[in-house]
């Protein structure tokens, strides 16, 4: 069968375990999920993980009880001006009614209470949603630093070498990882991948993600890398961090740009991706194909 790579999101730092141990307790995981969509056994999935996290917090401070947004605050002011750009494509794709919270590019309200209002208007744990929130804006503010961030090498150069050291020709990434994939897949042109799957995906997110991406941009418009064969993108409809949908307006060569109801109380996990029948419909030629 073809290997597999699989790219993380964000949440996924273990400090205390080596990037081995991460690696191959995660790589049973990743693979038990999917197996579970395609009805197969785990042990018919060759799929690694390709941990990259550890880049990003290495010499990073732990926070200890600190309220995650007033961290995010902290460590990371220029969040704000992120994250109302987010809020408002995020209006724009669910159809939320939210109230004006942006003014000029920053939060017109506290941070706290728009988290509240959206999770709220989600049927979302408040507590849970917060912590997302900033998770998911910290990662992406040390991935994004800058382009020549030896973090942000680091963790792209991890993957590309994850891709050719297993022969991988299906790389399946989810959230923040589609980000780091995508720049890796452009450093390296040489990596020859037959399927490109991304899965809540924020590639198009504006300024946040998209216009600091490497390479950036040409004409408002993302570059297919040149070594995929074909790139098929998959979000939830509720996904909070894939938006602006859909992402073809932003990539007009994703072969295929599906939004599909995966899990309704679950709005951004890898785990309901992966078990769902539209991942299984997408790579189960691929994998039936090597045989």
């Amino acid at each position: 069968m073809t290997a597999i790579v699989a790219v993380h999101g964000v949440g996924h730092h273990a400090p205390g375990h080596s990037p081995e141990e991460i690696v191959t307790a995660r790589s049973a995981t990743w693979s038990k999920e999917l197996a579970t969509g395609l009805g197969v056994a785990p042990e018919q999935i060759p799929l690694t993980y390709a941990y990259y996290a550890h880049h990003l917090h290495r010499n990073k401070p732990v926070s200890q009880g600190a309220d995650p947004l007033d961290q995010l605050e902290y460590e990371h002011p220029e969040a704000a001006d992120e994250i109302a750009l987010w809020a408002e494509s995020l209006d724009q794709a669910l159809n939320l009614g939210l109230p004006s919270v942006t003014a000029q590019g920053r939060l017109a309200v506290p941070l706290r209470q728009f988290v509240s209002f959206l999770a709220e208007r989600l049927s979302l744990d408040g507590r849970l949603t917060r912590a997302f929130i900033a998770l998911f804006f910290r990662d992406v503010a040390l991935y994004l630093k800058h382009h020549e961030d030896p973090a942000r090498i680091a963790a792209r150069e991890e993957v590309a070498a994850t891709i050719a050291s297993t022969g991988a020709r299906v790389v399946i990434a989810h959230s923040l990882g589609s980000v780091v994939t995508y720049e890796a897949l452009h450093a390296h042109p040489e990596l020859d991948v037959e399927l490109l799957l991304t899965l809540g995906s924020p590639l198009a997110l504006p300024h946040g993600v998209f216009h600091r991406l490497s390479p950036a941009p040409a004409d408002d418009t993302g570059q297919r890398p040149a070594g995929v064969r074909r790139w098929v993108n998959l979000c939830d409809h509720g996904d909070i961090v894939a938006v602006p949908r859909p992402l073809k307006q932003r990539f007009p060569t994703v072969d295929l740009d599906l939004t599909d109801s995966i899990a309704p109380f679950d709005f951004h996990s890898a785990a309901p991706y992966l078990r769902s029948a539209a991942v299984a419909a997408t790579i189960a030629p691929f994998l039936e194909a090597k045989r």
